[in-house]
Parts: structure tokens; C-alpha cells; sequence
């Protein structure tokens, strides 16, 4: 498999995992309908199948090259350094551009997923009641979460846990989207901002040669929740592809039909005009974050206006579409170079 990929597939790979961690770090996008538009979902969950016991006692007898080979290594080390890269770059511009911009992102987004749509249904030729009796649950499903009220913050290990298996749904499962599931649950901001952040900080600390945060209780505290989630993520990761790699290989047509419902339900929740309410503190207050910005918690939608910001914001999302099917011409270019 690796050695039919050129150096340039290696690179669109990081992009591809820049792309899927952006995703993974905004409410109601999915960096699963990345891998899925890209054309390396199967490839991804297959990959992620391969870390199992013959993996561990591959690294347990000190065979790494073996187990590099065996887990598909070298496409899911380039694919998690363009993740890493994004949660420290690519993650802090789109916070930004959310909150200066936020019509526009929202409207890129949207676009992304209906060009998703388009592209997925494009080729699914195997409708029958099976099929459209699980794009329908899909789709209700999808629907019902974005209705679903936001839950109270907590940083219980053993519920961070937890959260960190469910919000890495958004890599498995595409339209599902992992950070939406953290607002729903309380803890987006806790674990996708403050203790991302405490890691940043601490990192920054430690070139510097300050290793004053040792005394920071506070510090500490949200570095072992990062930890935390990290390993229920990587926890849920291998669990949820194993689940899926069976599902794919026996009922590959009604997963991809309740794949695409998924897709069209979280539609609601990227709408791009949308009201956003932000999270309180217990005095009612609004929660700010190091910049002094609002943090956003939750939204509600409504009908837009038609004037030059609405046309603007449409012109965003025929963008995100052509964004997809930019993806998907690549991928066709490359399937067929091969």
C-alpha cells in the first residue's frame, strides 16, 4: 500500500490530516466526512483495526519495524502529525475566524456538507427499503442531537473519560460530530479549550526553561485532564474501527446509507444563520476566555435576511462546495494515476 504512494500523496495526507482535525474541532463538522470526501475512510478504519493484540505483542517483543509495517504506520503517523499540527495552528485560526467571522465559517462549512451529500449519494446506486429505512434513522437521529439541550460541566476523570470515547465519533463516524457531542455533554470548553490550552502554555513554559507550573494546582489539574481524555479517545478510537471495519465488510450498503443520514441531519446544526447563546457561569454571568471573547456554547437558528452579508455568506457556501468536489476530483485523479 505505501509503496504506491508518492511523495505528493504523503503531503495531500498531512493536509488531509490538517483538514480532519480542524473538523474535529468545530461543533457540527465531522473530520469523518473529510476521510469519507477524500476517499481514505476505509483505509483509515482498517488501519485503526490493525492496532490490536497481534500489534501489542508485536511491540511487547521489540519487532517495531513489524509493527510499524503491520499497523499501516506510516499513513496513520502522517495522518495524526496533520491533526497535531492542526490543534496547534490551523484549530486557533478557526476560533478566531468563528468569532470575528462567523457567518462565513458556518457557511463554508455548510457547503462542505452538502457537497458531502452530493458526493456520497452520487454513487450509492443500492436503494431498497433497508437502505432508506437507515438513512431515515440516520437522518432523525442527526436531527434529534442538534435539538438536544447542553449539559452542565464536569471534570469527573471517569466522566472525561467517557467523553473523550464519544467525541472521537467525529473521526469514525462521518456527520457525527465529536465536538457537538462535548457541548451536549458540558465539557467542549474544558477539554477542547482549556486544557488544550494549559498544554500550550506548559510546552511554552518548558522551552523557556520556567517550570514554575509544577506548583500551578490548577495547571496540573487540566493536564491530567487532557491526559485523561486523550486516552479515552485513543480508547474509543481503536474500539469504535474494529466495531466499524465489521459493520463496513457485512452491511457496507446500510452503513453508508445511515452515513449519509448522519450527513444530512447535522445540517441543522452548522446552519450558518444561527443565534448564538453563550455559556453562563453560575451568577449568570458570560464565561470569557484568555482574549476576553465570549465562549460559544449553543445555538439556535433562524431565517437570514436577504442583503450583501446573506449573499456574501451564500457565496461562501457554493465555496464549500467546490471545496468537496475539489477533493473529489483529486481522489479520482489519483485512483486513476494508480
Amino acid at each position: 500500500m505505501e509503496s504506491t504512494r508518492t511523495l505528493t500523496d504523503k503531503i495531500f495526507l498531512v493536509l488531509k490530516g490538517l483538514g480532519m482535525g480542524a473538523a474535529n474541532k468545530v461543533p457540527g463538522v465531522s473530520g469523518g466526512v473529510v476521510a469519507f470526501v477524500a476517499g481514505f475512510y476505509e483505509e483509515f478504519i482498517y488501519s485503526l483495526k490493525k492496532i490490536n493484540r497481534t500489534a501489542f505483542k508485536l511491540l511487547l517483543n521489540g519487532r517495531l519495524k513489524s509493527f510499524y509495517r503491520y499497523i499501516n504506520g506510516r499513513f496513520l503517523s502522517l495522518l495524526f502529525f496533520g491533526m497535531l499540527i492542526s490543534y496547534f495552528s490551523i484549530s486557533k485560526v478557526l476560533d478566531y475566524l468563528i468569532i470575528h467571522y462567523e457567518l462565513y465559517v458556518w457557511s463554508v462549512f455548510f457547503g462542505m456538507i452538502l457537497g458531502s451529500i452530493y458526493y456520497i449519494n452520487k454513487d450509492f446506486k443500492v436503494w431498497n427499503y433497508k437502505t432508506i429505512l437507515a438513512l431515515t434513522i440516520g437522518a432523525l437521529a442527526g436531527i434529534s442531537i442538534s435539538f438536544l439541550n447542553p449539559a452542565k460541566e464536569n471534570d469527573n476523570l471517569w466522566f472525561v473519560f467517557f467523553c473523550g470515547i464519544i467525541s472521537v465519533s467525529g473521526m469514525t463516524l462521518p456527520g457525527f460530530s465529536g465536538s457537538f457531542i462535548l457541548i451536549l455533554l458540558g465539557n467542549y470548553v474544558l477539554l477542547l479549550v482549556d486544557s488544550v490550552n494549559a498544554l500550550y502554555d506548559t510546552v511554552t513554559n518548558v522551552f523557556k526553561g520556567d517550570f514554575s507550573f509544577i506548583e500551578n494546582q490548577e495547571r496540573i489539574k487540566m493536564l491530567k485532564v487532557l491526559a485523561v481524555f486523550t486516552l479515552g479517545s485513543v480508547t474509543g478510537l481503536v474500539t469504535f474501527s474494529h466495531v466499524l471495519s465489521y459493520i463496513l465488510k457485512h452491511y457496507k450498503n446500510i452503513t453508508t446509507a445511515t452515513i449519509l443520514g448522519f450527513i444530512i441531519g447535522s445540517l441543522g446544526v452548522v446552519w450558518p444563520w444561527k443565534k448564538t447563546i453563550y455559556k453562563l457561569n453560575s451568577n449568570g454571568n458570560y464565561l470569557l476566555d484568555s482574549s476576553g471573547e465570549k465562549i460559544i456554547e449553543f445555538y439556535k437558528r433562524y431565517i437570514p435576511q436577504f442583503n450583501t452579508e446573506t449573499y456574501f455568506a451564500i457565496g461562501y457556501i457554493i465555496f464549500g462546495v467546490a471545496i468537496v468536489l475539489g477533493l473529489e476530483w483529486y481522489g479520482q485523479k489519483t485512483r486513476q494515476v494508480k
